[in-house]
């Protein structure tokens, strides 16, 4: 391939796409964080100027201080936020009214964002009937786990999101893994190609991707590519879309960060999905960047994992993808021709399949919900792999009954952290998980990205959402709920063999953790749903 316009070219990578854009420190002062600097700065300003020039109204400041306290404690405890997050509220305007005020207003103004609702509502009513519920099917479903039942009825009253049988699901226990497959897949493609990425970086992953859509999208199918606005803010350049349309394949940014307008944290397109002709698909931990498959080492070993559904099943993230990509176009398309392909059934696959999307606009917390009902049901066992665990009240709840139930809850957290201040936060539900009999190990070699709950040996999910509240919360999530498929073992198998390069958390590693990262999860407590 030839270069155009000067950033395309080819090395051993694949393709790469030059010239990366400077950030520049405007970017960053225009962020989130800069909003909150400058909030901190009025607050701190108002409290200068009534000390030193309006001594006089100090005590009507101050009265009006607390009543406006009052309201906000009223307003709070008669609103639908999340317990924990009305205590995180309550705390930081108590202590700075001014700024945890203006914050507040701020982070649920929806300011920038009350399109992106009104339009993801419309998208969704447009498409709540695309994919039709086989009812064989579901009846089956019902008959062979009835104690599964009342989640497909959940997931189904919730969204498009039906039962599928006949699909084959391959379970990947490492990125490289997973991308050995994604170059496989893709160049079988023939009429299409969808992805949906959090995370998008040049390296060797993403160049071997790209020279395979390159070359498909010269064949004629149709390749469309979408990631989060997140990353022309720490990964790509802003016109990185249109360079990839130099090379036929039509890419968008998804809620672009847009200086003190975007809540930065919040409604982050955080799904991974990529769907070949409607009748392969996958979804797990793994992005498109080479930290994901070990080529780059970032925080020593990192350990992914991720799904291939080949089947039915693989329809509805192809409808998933179509839902989002149609949230920025202003009239939506025929979803019909995407998803009304043959059927596409795997005769000797067992088990069923329920794929399902997490959307933060609604007030459905599928994410959180289905964990819960795993854990609710659990008999024997329930093991768990997460990068992060920042729980709200009724998820360590949940946990922790399972655990006094009998049931053998196991949590494999990284070793070592990504990020220092969410890995203090998460020690700080160690002593109280393990009190209730939760056993907790972390990752010796690395970094554990995977999203994993398997039980009982029949049932699990693994897919994008994290034990956070960014995830559970705030972030468009999707996953794959498996029963009795046929790589519930070998999901089972790699935990087991992940525990065993992990070293065990007990109430002595727990009391000898550093003073500095006690002090920190004790004070980020205070704001834990707010990061």
């Amino acid at each position: 391939m030839k270069p155009t316009d000067g950033y395309i070219e080819r090395d051993t990578a694949g393709i790469r796409l030059l010239k990366k854009s400077k950030k520049g420190l405007l970017r960053m002062v225009f962020s989130r964080s800069g909003l909150i600097t400058l909030l901190l700065v009025i607050q701190v300003a108002v409290l200068f100027g009534l000390f030193f020039y309006a001594r006089g109204i100090l005590p009507y400041y101050y009265v009006a201080e607390a009543a406006f306290t009052v309201v906000m404690v009223l307003y709070l405890f008669n609103s639908s936020h999340d317990p924990s997050a009305k205590l995180s509220w309550l705390a930081l305007i108590m202590v700075l009214p001014v700024f945890g005020a203006l914050l507040f207003l701020y982070t649920h103004s929806n300011l920038g964002h009350r399109m992106l609702k009104e339009r993801f509502a419309q998208v969704s009513r447009e498409s709540q009937d695309k994919l039709k519920q086989d009812e064989r099917v579901y009846e089956n479903f019902k008959k062979n786990a009835p104690q599964a039942a009342g989640l497909s009825r959940y997931l189904k009253r919730g969204g498009c999101h039906p039962v599928f049988d006949k699909t084959n699901v391959k379970y990947f226990p490492l990125g490289e893994d997973k991308f050995a497959e994604l170059l496989v897949q893709l160049k079988k493609a023939e009429k299409f190609i969808f992805l949906e990425y959090f995370i998008v970086d040049e390296g060797l992953m993403w160049g071997k991707v790209l020279e395979v859509l390159a070359e498909k999208a010269a064949k004629g199918v149709e390749v469309r590519m979408m990631y989060d606005g997140t990353c022309e803010f720490a990964r790509l350049p802003h016109d990185y879309a249109k360079r990839l349309e130099e090379l036929n394949i039509k890419c968008k940014s998804f809620a672009p960060l847009t200086p003190f307008v975007s809540t930065h944290y919040n409604y982050r397109d955080h799904r991974k999905i990529l769907v070949v002709d409607g009748k392969v698909a996958f979804t797990g931990g793994v992005n498109l960047a080479d930290e994901y498959i070990n080529v780059v080492e970032r925080f020593g070993h990192w350990k992914d994992t991720a799904v291939m559904l080949e089947g039915e099943a693989a329809k509805s993230f192809t409808l998933m993808f179509l839902q989002m990509w149609n949230v920025s176009e202003k009239e939506s398309e025929d979803y019909e021709k995407y998803l009304n392909i043959p059927p596409h059934r795997i005769p000797d696959a067992p088990g069923y399949v329920i794929p399902y999307g997490d959307c933060p606009l609604d007030n459905e917390r599928v994410g959180e919900w289905v964990y819960m009902d795993l854990l609710n049901r659990a008999r024997d066992y329930i093991y768990i792999m997460t990068p992060y665990l920042i729980l709200d009240g009724e998820m360590e709840t949940a946990i922790k009954f399972a655990a006094e139930r009998g049931v053998d809850v196991r949590i494999i957290m990284p070793g070592i952290p990504d990020k220092k201040m969410p890995y203090a936060l998460a020690k700080t539900h160690y002593s109280s998980l393990l009190e209730s009999g939760v056993k907790i190990y972390e990752y010796s070699p690395g970094f554990v990205h995977a999203k994993v709950f398997v039980a009982d040996d029949r049932e699990a999910v693994v897919g994008t959402i994290n034990l956070d509240y960014r995830s559970l919360y705030h972030h468009f999530e999707c996953a794959a709920y498996m029963y009795e498929a046929s790589c519930i073992p070998d999901i089972k198998a790699d935990f087991l063999q992940t525990e065993e390069k992990c070293r065990t958390v007990t109430h002595e590693t727990v009391k000898n953790e550093k003073f500095i990262v006690k002090a920190t999860g004790v004070v980020l407590k205070a704001i834990a749903p707010l990061m």
